[in-house]
């Protein structure tokens, strides 16, 4: 519950935020792609830290900490007539870094043997809150406006609190290496070439994806859809991709060819992004954003699990940091370069990044050995 308060809160203003936004005092696609890309580099920045933070001061504290920093920022951006009151009230949302936190403790309340399935289903809630978001953002933003939307991720913050203080008592803080970041092995797991292939990947997926949500709402209404109807385009889109996802999944395990379903997926996200940019048609990008989705939420699920197979132990809390460094960087790059790239309205390049940088991914997939079946039984 409290990881799926956070992930909504996070999610619900990608698909509005570059629409509604226009109507602040300033707004212009740059510095709204920097108030959306803005948000990854606090978490970037500060994800670790609190990490580190509560393994000395404790879980619970740490998280009421972020909560209410997110609570705050929300405010911020909810009260915000321009641009700039925006970007500091999502910069405040990011600084809020409590996902690290939030894996620690729940390392802590389970044993090693159930560990794996417990992040089993944090891994589908942040999937499912993702798409609920997405389907949700418009019809608040359409309701209310994105000050509404902003007040809502505040009511979310709140909700979170009291999560909190229902949460059973935390056993002793307990230094879990499998999760713990370790300067000294930074330099050993930078020289990680599965590390170093898997966390581009995770960097390029959400660059494409935040600077393609930068120009998508402007786009969708300039094929023939009303910013009223985005919520109904995105609810099938949203729900059909994750649907779509599952049996790439389900094959990607029964043959333990993750690293073929990985380029299969980039492929679909290539194809997609070279339909959007080459028909310009309100029915064509729904199925598009279908195709895009189902590769996206593919890679999003298969990438963390795959990761934490190809590397030892005792280095993967070092390796899952920068992993989660990468993908919260790759938000706030794709968020400034969709803004400076759809400055004239132009899609062409947003979708030429996109292509380049799947393009680019794939070939470094070559160097990432397939996961035998004994690995994945062990895990």
């Amino acid at each position: 519950m409290l990881y799926a308060t956070r992930m909504l809160g996070l999610f619900m203003v990608l698909p509005v935020l570059s629409l509604y936004g226009l109507d602040l005092e300033g707004a212009n696609t740059a510095n709204l792609g920097l108030a959306l890309g803005i948000y990854g580099i606090t978490q970037a920045v500060l994800q670790i830290p609190f990490g580190a933070a509560s393994d000395r001061f404790g879980r619970k504290p740490m998280i009421l900490i972020g909560l209410v920093v997110f609570c705050l920022g929300s405010v911020v951006a909810a009260l915000a007539d321009n641009v700039i009151g925006l970007v500091i009230g999502r910069a405040l949302q990011g600084s809020g870094a409590i996902s690290s936190v939030v894996l620690a403790l729940l390392a802590d309340y389970t044993r090693e043997s159930e560990r794996s399935k417990a992040m089993a289903v944090i891994g589908a809630v942040i999937g499912s809150s993702f798409v609920l978001a997405v389907m949700l953002g418009p019809w608040i933003a359409q309701w209310a406006g994105l000050n509404g939307l902003f007040w809502f991720t505040a009511s979310l913050a709140l909700l979170g609190l009291v999560v909190v203080f229902f949460l059973p008592p935390v056993p002793p803080l307990q230094a879990h290496p499998e999760r713990k970041v370790r300067g000294d092995l930074l330099k050993t797991v930078f020289a990680d070439t599965n590390v170093l292939v898997l966390s581009l990947g995770i960097f390029f997926l959400h660059m494409t994806m935040t600077a393609l949500f930068v120009a998508l709402p402007v786009l969708l209404v300039a094929r023939g859809f009303v910013a009223a109807q985005l919520g109904s385009i995105y609810a099938p889109v949203m729900i059909l991709a994750f649907m779509g996802m599952a049996p790439m999944m389900m094959a990607s395990e029964k043959r333990s060819a993750h690293v073929g379903f990985l380029r299969l997926a980039a492929s679909f996200i290539f194809m997609a992004l070279l339909a959007i940019g080459l028909v310009p048609s309100g029915a064509a990008t729904a199925v598009s954003l279908f195709v895009f989705f189902v590769g996206f939420n593919f890679i999003e699920a298969t990438l963390p699990s795959l990761l934490s197979r190809k590397v030892d132990p005792s280095r993967r809390g070092t390796a899952m940091g920068v992993f989660a460094t990468s993908q919260f960087l790759g938000a706030a790059v794709g968020g400034i370069a969709g803004g400076l790239l759809f400055a004239d309205q132009n899609i062409g390049l947003i979708v030429a990044l996109g292509i380049g940088a799947q393009l680019i991914w794939m070939l470094l997939l070559t160097v990432v050995k397939p996961v035998i079946k004994a690995d994945a039984q062990a895990v």
